[in-house]
């Protein structure tokens, strides 16, 4: 799936910024794989890129959630074999940087400078069109028949995990649960808020309910999504609001430990810290537009010894975390399949993403 242009209006049925092409694919470098892929989530951070919200250099092939099966493995990859399935992650870890050498592989420089020239960690790019080069998304590329993907991309998981729930396991679980759970540590009696029912949010709602919080509060303005919430873990659902504010004020007697924002919205970023209790943590995971800007009262950040902290990728530890949670769901206790809202093929990506804007989707899959 190739996006030519950025920001393109709505919908993109009829914009048509995106277009199934095929690619010259090169084969896997020292340190690479070749992934067929099996599933790929359809997600806010590649909304953000068509939309421009998110730039990033086009041409440039789409997509960062998903899992597929090894059909190829470059030198000096020792271990990971053909036909295991893996599941791809948006920030490759090199495992040396000063940031992946202390334990938070989810900011590896060099990952990042990678991710944003459309390269893969090792330099350069595998996708070409007509000859030129096409740039990769996140290092996955993933709305595609086929990958090329650094080692630091893939985190190998059992042959049991359908690859339509091991997708989920890339972006959606680990960030929503990573927030709760890494970012913040949510313990037995919290109170916890999250605003924005997406994948990441909903998945936030199942890591803070299972880490044993007594009040978890969803915020939506989609009542199917509200409703959902509370089918995973979520003890009470409001729509958005500034009388939302003060009733989850009210609720949590002076604001939640933990509040959490999905969304990428710097007003509901700021919503999330009004309701974030004295002494609590407010969580920052959604994505707003370089140009925007969060204000807050500066005072109560000191006088009320307030905590506001980015949370990008959960601040997870893909190679670590990943297992961790395709145990629970195996445990039944994590049930990713409940985020899946539809699936399409690669035709039916433009429409996906139509309906990812309206606000009404969760996660819908594109089976390649």
């Amino acid at each position: 799936m190739l996006l030519r242009e950025l920001g393109a209006p709505r919908p993109y049925t009829e914009s048509r910024p995106l277009e199934v092409v095929e690619l010259d694919l090169e084969g896997p470098r020292a340190g690479e794989l070749l992934v067929r892929v099996e599933a790929a989530g359809v997600c806010h951070s590649d909304l953000s890129v068509v939309d421009g919200s998110r730039p990033r250099p086009v041409p440039m092939a789409l997509g960062h959630e998903a899992a597929g099966v090894v059909e190829e493995v470059g030198p000096g990859v020792l271990d990971v074999v053909v036909g295991e399935r893996v599941v791809l992650v948006f920030v490759p870890s090199c495992g040396s940087c000063p940031e992946c050498s202390g334990g938070r592989p989810a900011l590896c420089r060099r990952g990042a400078a990678s991710n944003t020239a459309g390269e893969l960690l090792r330099g350069g790019r595998r996708l070409s069109l007509d000859g030129e080069p096409v740039h990769h998304h996140l290092g996955v590329s993933a709305f595609s028949s086929h990958v090329v993907v650094d080692r630091g991309s893939c985190v190998v998981v059992p042959a049991s995990v359908p690859g339509p729930t091991a997708a989920l396991f890339g972006c959606a679980l680990l960030t929503g649960v990573g927030a709760v759970q890494s970012t913040v540590v949510t313990r037995p009696g919290d109170t916890v808020a999250v605003l924005g029912l997406g994948g990441v949010g909903l998945s936030a709602v199942m890591g803070a309910a299972m880490a044993g919080a007594d009040l978890v509060v969803a915020v939506d303005p989609v009542e199917e999504k509200r409703a959902l919430a509370l089918e995973l873990g979520a003890t009470h659902a409001f729509g958005p609001g500034a009388e939302t504010v003060q009733a989850i004020r009210d609720l949590t007697g002076g604001g939640a430990r933990i509040a959490v924002e999905a969304v990428g919205s710097e007003q509901v970023m700021a919503d999330a810290f009004a309701m974030t209790a004295r002494g609590g943590t407010t969580v920052l995971v959604g994505l707003p537009h370089p140009a925007r800007e969060l204000r807050v009262p500066a005072v109560q950040v000191v006088a009320e010894a307030r905590t506001i902290v980015g949370s990008y990728m959960g601040s997870a530890s893909p190679q670590r975390d990943i297992p961790r949670l395709v145990a629970l769901w195996q445990q039944g206790r994590l049930p990713v399949e409940r985020l899946a809202s539809g699936q399409t093929g690669l035709e039916g990506v433009a429409a996906a993403f139509d309906a990812l804007a309206d606000g009404h989707a969760v996660r819908q899959l594109v089976i390649p």
